[in-house]
């Protein structure tokens, strides 16, 4: 199949169904288009111009990015383009990551042997804690 990948951000109503179609609820429009608007960087891949895959970058652009929203719609998972939009995010923070910087994740159950293949680690507690966060 030939696929589409892209830097460009997905619209609002692409970004929420993709997100619905792996079962992350419903996404408020004007929340979505806000965190859209201040994402540092964006990778979509589409199949015949639908949005198929997605993920992007956040935080502050010195000393935190933070990998967001990485998500292939269930027909489409199990043929890579989960790893094709990691790539082009490990491109994105090798050229704009200096040293010092971290870049971050919360991965979802059960998925974090594909981040590890990327050389991110669980989080153990030893020797910088758990992690935390919270949701509002």
């Amino acid at each position: 199949m030939a696929y589409q990948i892209s830097n460009k951000a997905p619209t609002v109503r692409e970004f929420a169904l993709l997100r619905k179609q792996v079962g992350w609820g419903e996404t408020d429009e004007i929340l979505a288009q806000t965190s859209l608007n201040n994402s540092l960087f964006h990778v979509t891949i589409r199949h015949q111009d639908a949005l198929i895959a997605m993920g992007r970058v956040i935080g502050d652009g010195g000393l935190f990015f933070y990998i967001q929203d990485v998500v292939v719609a269930p027909d489409y998972q199990g043929e890579g383009l989960g790893h094709a939009v990691m790539y082009e995010i490990e491109r994105y923070v090798a050229k704009n990551a200096k040293l010092g910087a971290t870049v971050a994740l919360l991965s979802a159950k059960g998925k974090e042997a594909f981040y590890e293949q990327y050389d991110y680690i669980v989080r153990t507690g030893e020797p910088l804690g758990l992690g935390m966060c919270k949701f509002v």
